[in-house]
């Protein structure tokens, strides 16, 4: 049965004879004239990509949320603050809460970025041209420049977060972190090449520069309210250094980006931030 053949619900008034019924109001505003909805969608579609927490699903390219991954950063970067404070409240050391929360950030991600990282350190020390390279980040197999890459991360992550020692710090310096880390990847699918036309990063779409942009303002102002803002500058700077370097190397070895390196340009990131963070403490 069509809306224009339902009676009136009970409480409100019939229509007076002789005349057309008035247009029932919608359920929902469309997305164009509630711009905060289009913001809660992009949060749900980046939180559902990049995080294993149950959140409501949303269907959509990645590309198009980009201005919202600094969002799925903050929800991170918080757990692992929250799983540090809790340990150092418990009595344990800073480096055994160091690496609870450095595990709790691993498991909220499902390790996404940690796998790219690998992947990209077994390609790049592999023996070939671009065609072998690109090969080998396809294999979800784990090589030995790939179990060293993820070693001195997490232990350079680690010993970052107990040499901050103070559950306020070490909470500033965990959104700082995941937050400009995300917020610089847009910035790479905005302006380099794809190295091949599908997997993750092709499917996940180009986004705007406006994105782009969006993206490491909302980063930046996150990083402003975690820290400092000179050791917020000085962390912006640490990651787009740490961007730069990756997509260079990737220009170079793989002839562009892929998922894999949209994962290790977050790693690299974080790491430059918290290694920066920890000099301006």
């Amino acid at each position: 049965m069509s809306d224009a053949n339902q009676s009136p619900p009970p409480d409100e008034p019939a229509a007076p004879a002789g005349e057309a019924p008035g247009p029932e109001k919608p359920a929902s505003m469309p997305p164009t004239s509630m711009p905060w909805a289009n913001w809660l969608r992009d949060f749900w579609l980046v939180l559902g990509f990049f995080t294993r927490l149950p959140v409501v699903s949303v269907t959509g390219h990645l590309g198009e949320a980009a201005r919202a991954f600094p969002l799925a950063g903050l929800v991170v970067g918080l757990i692992g603050a929250f799983v540090y404070f809790v340990a150092m409240e418990i009595g344990l050391s800073g480096l055994l809460a160091a690496l609870l929360a450095v595990a709790a950030t691993g498991i909220v991600t499902g390790a996404l970025h940690e796998d790219g990282w690998a992947d990209v350190c077994d390609a790049l020390g592999a023996r070939g041209g671009v065609e072998k390279r690109l090969e080998i980040l396809r294999d979800s197999r784990l090589g030995s420049f790939g179990g060293l890459a993820l070693i001195f991360a997490t232990s350079i992550k680690v010993a970052a977060i107990a040499n901050l020692g103070a559950p306020e710090l070490v909470a500033g310096a965990l959104v700082a972190a995941h937050t400009l880390a995300r917020g610089v990847l847009p910035l790479v699918m905005s302006r380099m090449t794809l190295a091949r036309s599908n997997g993750l990063a092709a499917d996940a779409g180009r986004p705007t520069q406006s994105a782009a942009n969006w993206s490491l303002i909302i980063a930046l102002l996150f990083a402003v309210l975690a820290v400092a803002p000179i050791a917020a500058l000085v962390a912006l700077l640490a990651a787009l250094a740490a961007t730069w370097l990756v997509g260079k190397l990737a220009q170079k070895k793989f002839g562009g980006y892929t998922g894999d390196v949209l994962g290790a340009v977050e790693q690299v990131a974080e790491m430059a931030i918290l290694i920066n963070l920890v000099t301006l403490t």
